[in-house]
């Protein structure tokens, strides 16, 4: 059996058999055009050789790793131009995966994981695009001048492992201005929005319809309670039900951005109902998952997989949002965009960003002095710089954070955000009781927002109560387990952990905490007391002397000031 290590390009055709049903001579005669004319030159130039072709695809295997990529970047960027004159239904637009990996020679064919891994990284590629695995972008990074965007882990079907995915992301770095609708279609609104398509029933079972449908209509309950989306509702959602239509039309129709959509299968007791969220503007996946459960309680087995899915949604929502956001330039960003933008800002936790996150929150408001959010963003950034000890006056910060989270409130009392901002207001007035009950009226309005139950978590250990703060770590903790701010919830419940006496489990916990990326002088504290109560002086002295290189003026007076806690026996 021969084997060697190639660079495998996958490519595919987009709607491939939508084309040949409106005009298959047309679609063929096409396709031979653009392989005669770019394709296959462009192959040969960079020393490719095609193994093999499908009706819609080739399969590709290169020498050079860089040569790969290299070619079908330019195969993409020439595709727009040899398009423009043809009408959108009839254009021919490609997907490219390309993976680096160990192949096996059988003949003329290729096999292998390597060959795998390249088909299925095609198939996560948009129209026009190209994605590929790590070990393509370590080797072409710094000799290739091309952006390419991160796109995390990924399980891929029958690869019994994950791989990490890189995005070509040239079309990201244009300036966005913003489509024009077409006449017709719906313009989109200022904030993420979405619409949950009914899931479809892929049991043969008729009775699996009810079933289907009550998740569809759970997630859509649930997603509704985040002011900071855009829900359609559940009846505009169902009209489209048993619709074969592309995403785009159901996004432009319902005038969204996104669209959630998955399927529910049961075989014997057992449930698989997959969901994905897709960006229909750029006709890519954001996100997907498969639950796999048995069916013993048809019930809690729906509010199990609704809260999965919505606890998964909504933070990849967010984190789309926010990459669109950082992608524009500060002139063209709306109220919306410029609120995304202080909100990115201020969880990085960085001090010298002080000026530029409360300008980017002061922009919003000028756009839209409504808008309730904004002054919620402001409040709580202003919270973070002054515990963080980056106020240029913390009297007048304080204030300011207090009057924004109130400000925020009367603009909307149903905004969980506004209450929890108000929260920290609180909190830095020492009034942890009040603290408490803001937190609770925020989850009241939204019981699946993290941010609430870590400021509830906050406020109690603050008020002397570290017994009951453990629960709501949790339960944030559990609503948002990749969150960016996973560092605080560590280094907050590691905290109440000090207090209870707990300090094996304080310190492992505080130095969990120290290893996210955002980090900051928090993630210490615990650790340092817990084992100054052990009597463990030399590693105390070492955690300092870390904390330290964090923040170098950090000091008693400064612990007191940005953790005022009520119970003197707690400090």
């Amino acid at each position: 059996m021969e084997r060697r290590l190639a660079a495998i390009m996958a490519a595919d055709m987009v709607g491939y058999s939508k084309l040949m049903g409106a005009d298959e001579a047309g679609t063929i005669e096409c396709q031979k055009s653009h392989r005669a004319d770019l394709i296959d030159p462009k192959i040969a130039q960079y020393g490719g050789r095609i193994v093999k072709t499908t009706g819609d695809g080739m399969l590709v295997e290169f020498l050079s790793v860089i040569d790969a990529v290299q070619c079908a970047v330019e195969i993409q960027r020439a595709m727009p131009s040899r398009n423009s004159q043809i009408s959108d239904d009839r254009r021919i637009r490609y997907r490219i995966g390309i993976n680096l990996g160990d192949i096996i020679i059988d003949g003329e064919d290729i096999l292998g994981d390597g060959v795998n891994i390249a088909a299925r990284l095609e198939g996560l590629s948009e129209a026009d695009g190209l994605c590929v695995s790590d070990l393509v972008y370590q080797n072409v990074r710094g000799k290739l001048d091309l952006p390419f965007e991160d796109l995390g882990e990924r399980q891929l079907k029958n690869i019994d492992r994950e791989i990490r995915i890189w995005r070509w992301a040239e079309a990201d770095s244009k300036p966005d201005t913003g489509p024009t609708p077409p006449p017709g279609v719906l313009p989109l609104p200022d904030k993420p929005s979405l619409a949950v398509l009914p899931f479809t029933n892929m049991s043969g079972d008729p009775e699996q319809e009810h079933f289907a449908d009550g998740i569809t209509e759970d997630i859509i309950t649930e997603l509704s309670k985040f002011r900071t989306l855009f829900v359609i509702a559940r009846n505009s959602s169902f009209a489209f039900k048993g619709q074969n239509l592309d995403v785009r039309d159901f996004s432009s129709r319902l005038g969204v951005r996104y669209v959630v959509e998955g399927s529910v299968r049961r075989a014997g007791n057992r449930v698989r109902i997959t969901a994905q969220l897709i960006d229909a503007n750029e006709n890519k996946h954001i996100w997907a998952q498969r639950y796999d459960r048995d069916l013993e309680d048809i019930f809690a087995v729906q509010d199990e997989v609704t809260f999965a899915i919505v606890t998964a949604l909504e933070p990849q929502l967010v984190a789309s949002e926010r990459q669109r956001a950082l992608r524009k330039p500060p002139e063209n960003l709306d109220a919306w965009e410029n609120y995304q933008r202080g909100l990115w800002h201020t969880f990085q936790y960085n001090p010298d960003e002080r000026d530029i996150t409360l300008g980017f929150f002061d922009r919003a408001i000028e756009l839209d002095p409504a808008f309730a959010s904004a002054y919620a963003g402001l409040g709580y950034a202003l919270y973070v710089f002054v515990i963080l000890g980056a106020s240029h006056n913390r009297t007048e910060d304080m204030e300011r954070a207090f009057e924004a989270g109130q400000t925020a409130v009367k603009l909307d009392e149903h905004d969980p955000f506004a209450w929890v901002t108000l929260t920290r207001g609180y909190l830095l007035r020492g009034d942890h009781e009040a603290a408490i009950n803001g937190a609770d009226t925020a989850i009241s309005l939204n019981p699946n927002f993290a941010l609430a139950h870590f400021g509830r978590a906050h406020a109690l250990w603050h008020a002397g109560r570290p017994a009951e703060a453990i629960k709501s770590h949790d339960e944030a903790m559990r609503l948002s387990p990749n969150d960016p701010m996973a560092w605080a919830y560590m280094a907050s419940k590691a905290i109440a952990l000090l207090m209870l006496g707990d300090y094996e489990k304080a310190i492992a916990l505080s130095r969990k905490s120290q290893q996210q990326a955002t980090s900051a002088i928090f993630s210490y504290l615990a650790e340092i007391s817990a084992l100054g109560h052990l009597g463990r002086d030399d590693e105390a002295r070492e955690a300092v002397r870390r904390a330290m290189e964090v923040k170098p003026d950090v000091s008693m007076a400064y612990v007191a000031e940005a953790l005022p806690i009520t119970d003197p026996k707690c400090r």
